[in-house]
């Protein structure tokens, strides 16, 4: 093998082995995304506004703190439900996951705007 062939397949190794964690800045990007999808998708209607917690559905706040819910366990979680939650992968991308993991993780939530009256309407067929 060439050492250019070499580095690049150290490279490519390196990378599937060690995924990039968000930078500073896309991981703000991440949380703000997270947490209106969480509004909009219907998550604080069952687990609270912020995660707090419901009657139907437990709290979300203790996540960054719990080791035993990896990003795997909660993307399992979210795409394919369990116990009372339903499944989310029909509705959800991959970005999205990836969007709502970081919120959830967050150690400081950002909170999402208010839902205007547009986010919340039925789409109308204009005649």
């Amino acid at each position: 093998m060439k050492p250019s062939h070499s580095a690049l397949l150290l490279g490519l190794i390196a990378l599937l082995y060690h995924p990039h964690p968000l930078s500073a800045a896309n991981k703000g990007e991440a949380e703000k995304a997270g947490a209106l999808l969480f509004r909009d998708k219907g998550c604080a209607y069952c687990h609270g506004v912020g995660g707090v917690g419901t009657k139907k559905a437990p709290a979300l706040t203790g996540l960054p703190k719990d080791k035993t819910w990896t990003g795997d366990k909660i993307t399992e979680q979210i795409l394919n439900g369990g116990q009372k939650m339903p499944p989310f992968r029909d509705s959800i991308t991959d970005d999205d996951v990836t969007n709502l993991i970081a919120y959830l993780r967050a150690k400081n939530k950002p909170v999402p705007p208010p839902a205007t009256s547009r986010d919340s309407a039925p789409a109308t067929n204009p005649q």
